[in-house]
């Protein structure tokens, strides 16, 4: 099974950038679709972006379509979450997840990831 260490979160103000990155270890990275999740106090584990294996297709949430743009560096087994314009509604603790076998219609759905990392807060207030 794959591991996950995310970092890189932090305290930022309104309209600042930041960029998560999630270190995969333990199997061969390019067989993996690595996703980028969220949860906000109170509310529900939310999708924010994947990228998919070979390929690297990319998929975002409306919410953060044309700010945020994930992107895999393979050298370094790392996916990378570039987070722009960032807005307080964006305040959440933020997951990495990794799987195997995803289809288009399956990657916005946490349950068909099989390995996840701890996750990284991210606050954004004035």
């Amino acid at each position: 099974q794959v591991q996950l260490v995310e970092s890189g979160g932090g305290v930022v103000e309104p309209g600042d950038s930041l960029t998560l990155s999630c270190v995969l270890s333990g199997r061969p990275f390019n067989t993996y679709t690595v996703g980028w999740f969220r949860q906000a106090q109170g509310k529900e584990r939310e999708f924010v972006a994947s990228i998919k294996r070979g390929g690297g297709h990319t998929y975002y949430a409306d919410s953060v379509k044309g700010r945020f743009t994930i992107s895999k560096h393979n050298a370094e087994n790392t996916v990378r979450l570039q987070m722009n314009s960032l807005k307080p509604e964006d305040t959440a603790v933020y997951y990495c997840a990794a799987g195997t076998g995803l289809i288009t219609s399956t990657l916005r759905d946490g349950a068909a990831y099989s390995s996840w990392g701890q996750g990284t807060r991210v606050t954004v207030s004035t």
